[in-house]
């Protein structure tokens, strides 16, 4: 197999350590760019023990002109990763974006939410959205992918088989502390976030402009954070008479390999360090409301695991390769 060579930009946070976990096992990817602003010129096996005899790279400091690979992954914060992809792409690389820069459509509804003008509005009609279980065939073709938020991919799986019927979405969420980022922040330190469980982001989180483009209605939405490192579980209450759901979610994922339809209720002990997203379903025939309940792993799953899996059909990778 010839490898493709790839480039991690922003390679020392959550999300980019993922990728780097994943990657180094690919057997299709040959890591050439590892930047870091913050640890410049150390070791990765020196800062992250973890990847010791795995790999003797160096992180570097980048510029959007200078950074290595043919296929670059974008793990920045929104607002930055706009100014890499101009660049790259420009360069003829294909990218995958782990930030939210791509993956709105429309420039005004990203300015209300992040707050500021888009940094690159003609590129977010070029831009595809990574959910590969609805948009596989782009994703294919695509030279810039937008990665889909953590949240919004544990709620839209869970959404999808009867979104047709929906009358109205209710989404109760639950996040691990990583999913704020690898950041020194008061709120997110062990004494503040351990034995406690806090709502945050209502009534309008960032994720919640992604999810109803993607969904296509209005819908209310409440995450919270908990003591957990990693993972999200989301309870959504769909508006809609489904008195038999299980037999229909698993009609609907019968050919996804990375969505796992279960009797049980999810868990996010089953699908830590996994791409996999498990989701079932219950009819309460009191209220005649649907009841979804699906869990991924938020680094994964709801980051670089699903980059992974993009990656892999934008190079033209058997899907769950280096993911299983």
């Amino acid at each position: 197999m010839n490898k493709t060579k790839i480039g991690i930009v922003g390679a020392s946070g959550y999300s980019g350590q993922e990728l780097i976990r994943l990657l180094l096992r690919h057997p299709g990817a040959e890591i050439v760019c590892y930047t870091s602003r913050q640890y410049s010129g150390k070791a990765v096996a020196d800062v992250f023990p973890k990847f010791r005899g795995l790999t003797d790279a160096k992180f570097v400091e980048s510029s959007p002109d200078t950074v290595g690979g043919d296929v670059v992954f974008l793990a920045l914060p929104h607002g930055v990763a706009a100014e890499y992809a101009v660049a790259l792409l420009a360069k003829g690389k294909k990218v995958l974006d782990l930030s939210a820069d791509f993956r709105l459509k429309s420039p005004a509804t990203y300015k209300e939410f992040y707050e500021h003008d888009h940094p690159a509005p003609d590129l977010l009609k070029q831009a595809v959205y990574g959910l590969p279980e609805r948009y596989r065939a782009d994703i294919k073709k695509a030279q810039l992918v937008a990665c889909p938020g953590c949240y919004p991919t544990s709620i839209i799986l869970g959404t999808l088989p009867v979104l047709q019927q929906a009358k109205s979405v209710i989404v109760s969420s639950m996040s691990g502390v990583s999913g704020a980022g690898r950041k020194v922040s008061e709120e997110y330190i062990f004494p503040e976030v351990n034995e406690s469980a806090r709502a945050y982001g209502i009534p309008k989180h960032r994720h919640l402009s992604e999810i109803e483009e993607q969904l296509g209605q209005t819908i209310s939405f409440t995450p919270h954070l908990v003591p957990l490192n990693r993972g999200i579980v989301s309870t959504i209450y769909v508006d809609a008479a489904v008195p038999d759901p299980l037999p229909l979610y698993r009609e609907f994922y019968r050919h996804e390999r990375f969505v796992r339809v279960t009797d049980s209720l999810p868990d996010t002990k089953n699908v830590e360090f996994t791409n996999f997203c498990d989701i079932s379903a219950r009819f309460d025939k009191r209220t005649n409301r649907l009841v979804v309940v699906s869990a991924i792993d938020n680094l994964t799953k709801g980051a670089a695991g699903q980059a992974v899996q993009c990656f892999n059909l934008v190079c033209g990778y058997e899907e769950t390769t280096g993911l299983l």
